[in-house]
């Protein structure tokens, strides 16, 4: 049996992140899906999925994403039911994430949300990934994780590249 969810789409409202009794962090959102077709009056529909993390991804999603970010999120689907308040029952489907990966700058979301989010440091308009490059250079200066685009290993000039038989894996 499988149960697998992959999903992309933006936060709602920033995530609620609560411990249980026994110190366990969980954190819980509702990510808007958009669909991939357009209604009969042309518009986008969106699906709102409730989803849940656990422990240091609870607590990294809390700290990292806010209202309107874009998240992809891997897991799997889990329901469940409880008596409500009135006394009938009541059914729930979530999305348990395994996985929360943050699609976009930090500085993206100041800017839709108005400004920094709260105690966090500074931050500039360069992706993580581009942050982190800069970061293994400084690190490492002899080293360099990236190719010149003016630099190409692969060119043979202004012609077509040249690919013997020999070289190829098949």
């Amino acid at each position: 049996m499988i149960n697998r969810v992959v999903l992309v789409g933006r936060l709602t409202k920033d995530p609620e992140l609560k411990y249980t009794q026994g110190g366990v962090a969980v954190t819980r959102f509702t990510l808007a899906v958009n669909r991939t077709f357009s209604n009969q009056q042309g518009e986008r529909e969106a699906d709102f999925i409730n989803c849940v993390t656990w422990r240091k991804q609870a607590e990294n999603t809390a700290n990292f994403l806010r209202k309107g970010s874009l998240a992809g999120i891997e897991g799997r689907i889990q329901t469940s039911s409880f008596d409500g308040q009135d006394g009938k029952r009541v059914f729930m489907t979530e999305v348990v994430a395994d996985s929360v990966q943050f699609l976009e700058p930090r500085s993206a979301n100041s800017e839709r949300s108005g400004g920094a989010a709260q105690g966090s440091a500074p931050q500039n308009d360069q992706p993580y990934y581009q942050n982190q490059q800069q970061n293994q250079q400084y690190q490492q200066p002899n080293q360099q994780n990236y190719t010149r685009t003016d630099n190409d290993p692969f060119s043979t000039g202004s012609g077509p590249i040249e690919v013997s038989d020999d070289d190829l894996p098949f």
